[in-house]
């Protein structure tokens, strides 16, 4: 995958994407990481990208001839990238079922905005797609962009070192994923559940999906109802609200 990146200020990239899996996966060459300063596309002397805004107004806009400028640039050398994301608080909100679409692609631009906003036009000639990673604001899209990267680079084939790692982890199935314990097994009293040290597969499969739904049902009940959810979940979740009611009764 290609992915080039709009940004006024590609140093704050450095450290992210030189270390860890996204370093390791730019390596193997899995993933090519463009920084492109959106300043070097000013047509003036100041090499400005902002302006103020017609009809009035607080802060400036940045523009969109640089915009423009910079993807004439890409796609005569790289083609049509298979998507063009602005990172905006108006945008559709992110997640791992949109990083998967995403990883699905060739090529992605991903425009880091600032000041109060980037000319419409940008957003209506030149973006498929607005994203938002939260509902807050940012000093730009910088950051935005960094997780959108890490997210989405970390589904493609090859990038983690099983594939089994991204298919059991959180919000996969759409439910939190269950928790993970490892040596001593005994640390200053507490203990690792017992079952994971059976050596009883089925076992630590139920008690898995078991304890994956309970912390979907107790920190995320939002996400059961998007959830696809077994008839073996479905059981589970049964169990478990009949042990609620019976603490109820007792409690009563």
């Amino acid at each position: 995958m290609v992915v080039d990146i709009l940004t006024l200020f590609p140093e704050m990239f450095a450290g992210p994407f030189d270390a860890s899996i996204i370093k390791r996966a730019r390596e193997k060459g899995l993933v090519k990481i463009n920084l492109i300063n959106i300043r070097d596309f000013s047509r003036n002397k100041h090499r400005t990208v902002d302006d103020t805004p017609y009809g009035g107004g607080a802060g400036m806009v940045m523009a969109a001839e640089p915009l423009f400028e910079a993807m004439d640039w890409i796609r005569t050398r790289q083609g049509d990238p298979g998507r063009v994301i602005l990172l905006c608080p108006a945008g559709r909100p992110f997640n791992q079922e949109v990083a998967a679409e995403l990883a699905r692609e060739e090529h992605l631009v991903l425009i880091c905005g600032h000041y109060e906003g980037i000319d419409e036009r940008v957003a209506e000639h030149l973006v498929t797609d607005e994203i938002s990673i939260g509902d807050y604001v940012l000093t730009g899209g910088e950051l935005p962009a960094m997780v959108v990267v890490d997210a989405v680079c970390r589904l493609i084939p090859g990038v983690l070192g099983e594939r089994a790692s991204a298919q059991e982890e959180s919000f996969s199935d759409g439910l939190l994923e269950y928790p993970h314990y490892t040596r001593p097994r005994e640390y200053r009293g507490y203990r690792v559940p017992e079952v994971l040290l059976s050596g009883h597969h089925e076992k630590i499969r139920l008690w898995r999906r078991r304890q994956s739904l309970l912390r979907t049902l107790a920190s995320r009940p939002d996400l059961l109802a998007r959830a696809s959810l077994t008839e073996e979940d479905r059981k589970i979740l049964a169990s478990v609200l009949e042990e609620i009611k019976s603490l109820i009764h007792l409690i009563q």
